[in-house]
């Protein structure tokens, strides 16, 4: 045992206290949770998911928890501006790892809509049907500790107009570790927009685990999005699973923009035939930052699509890793599938680990990878200098055009505009923290 017998001992001393500010449904699967975390342990780099990133290091430091769920004394509608407003969206926030509530409207939502506390919505039809199935020990350990998150439930044939915000901050005077849970559902014929931004208020060092259920039934579509802009003392662990229903279409974004260590993992299964999924995901790291994205597209069904492409940008000493399998089973005939990986290395102390894999046990597909590693072209930054642009201007021009194929492709316009600007504003060293947020000053 190493880093994580901490965990093993917090749990048997808390168990109680941790039963007891959260829910039935909850509680239920955190006894099987644990059990499992205490077989496996953190993973070492020598298993094959994790080998670019060493999770026992991440959890080693002994953090602070808020088991007992001590107000954090703060309004975020007053005291917190995100970096994406006006985008006409349904507003919500998670402190740390607890759904905030208040009176604010949110904007009109369309019957039957339910947006709140996991731990007062949540049932067993589906929390933890996927994340339990994983064998994943991260997960595991959030499922252990989780004591609220974030519960969406979207009827059948119901569209929701309005994007849904949620902007999940990080607040302690303390160093603090959080374990967020997110349960997304959406009955036949539903559709959803989703944003998670992610932002650090604080100074200090977190470590924030966190778990997405995203459950889309026939015919139902979902655009999930998460954007980081963290801080250097950040420790992100993101792990998604998302189950797809026949016809349904699941259009999926992460963007990291400022971070300290992040890991994203996305699961996708097509458990029904004629669904397809858009995987994108831009990084743009530097100084000492380290971005690790894994992905697996499980094809379990026939007539399936899926697209990915993943975009990094490093500077300095920065670390990036893009690991991404697709798999297509027995049986899951006319399956089509693209993924591509391209990476920017601006200096020789950056390093990109890229790891694209195709696993096919079907013969009538089309399915293609590949993954390139590269510099700037000097023959572009030579044209443009010849024409009085500066090299850091150029530099930064050709890298927004690098990162912009990635960001083109998003769905949601308004977003999508302002992305553009913030990643100008990451190139040019401008982008140091919320803008607007005053919990920062």
């Amino acid at each position: 045992m190493g880093s994580e017998q901490q965990y093993i001992d917090l749990y048997k001393q808390c168990r109680t206290m941790i039963h007891e500010h959260s829910s039935d449904v909850m509680n239920a699967v955190r006894d099987e949770a644990f059990e499992r975390f205490c077989k496996q342990g953190f993973p070492s780099k020598k298993v094959e998911r994790y080998k670019y990133t060493d999770m026992q290091k991440l959890f080693e430091p002994d953090y602070g928890l808020n088991l007992n769920r001590l107000q954090i004394p703060v309004d975020p509608y007053n005291a917190f501006r995100c970096d994406v407003p006006n985008l006409s969206t349904s507003l919500y926030f998670v402190v740390n790892d607890v759904f905030y509530h208040d009176e604010k409207p949110k904007g009109h939502l369309s019957e039957g809509v339910i947006i709140g506390s996991l731990k007062e919505f949540a049932t067993s039809d589906y929390y933890n049907k996927l994340a339990g199935q994983a064998n994943d020990a991260t997960t595991d350990l959030n499922t252990m500790l989780a004591q609220d998150g974030l519960y969406v439930y979207v009827p059948k044939n119901v569209k929701v107009d309005r994007a849904i915000q949620v902007i999940n901050i990080l607040r302690s005077d303390v160093d603090l570790m959080v374990n967020r849970r997110v349960l997304i559902v959406l009955e036949e014929g539903a559709e959803l927009k989703m944003l998670f931004c992610d932002h650090a208020a604080d100074d200090k060092n977190f470590l924030a685990t966190q778990v997405i259920e995203a459950f889309v039934g026939e015919n139902a579509s979902l655009d999930l999005y998460c954007l980081e802009e963290t801080h250097h003392k950040n420790v992100r662990v993101s792990n998604v699973y998302i189950d797809q229903q026949a016809n349904s279409r699941v259009n999926h974004n992460v963007i990291t923009l400022h971070n300290g260590v992040t890991r994203n993992k996305l699961d996708l299964t097509f458990s029904g035939e004629g669904a397809e999924c858009q995987c994108y995901g831009c990084v743009i790291a530097d100084k000492q930052q380290h971005v690790d994205n894994n992905t697996l597209i499980n094809h379990k069904v026939s007539h399936c699509t899926s697209n990915e492409l993943y975009k990094y940008v490093l500077d300095d000493k920065a670390v990036g890793a893009f690991a991404g399998r697709v798999l297509v089973e027995h049986g899951a005939q006319k399956t089509t599938s693209q993924m591509t990986n391209q990476n920017l290395t601006a200096t020789k102390e950056a390093r990109m680990f890229t790891q694209p894999m195709l696993e096919i046990y079907a013969d009538d597909v089309k399915c293609a990878h590949g993954s390139t590693v590269g510099q700037l072209n000097d023959a572009a930054l030579f044209y443009m200098r010849q024409r009085g642009i500066s090299l850091s201007e150029a530099k930064v021009l050709l890298q927004n055009a690098f990162i912009n194929e990635v960001i083109d492709k998003m769905q949601l316009e308004p977003l999508r505009d302002r992305l553009h600007y913030l990643v100008e504003k990451r190139f040019r060293g401008e982008l140091n923290k919320c803008t607007g947020c005053k919990l920062c000053k």
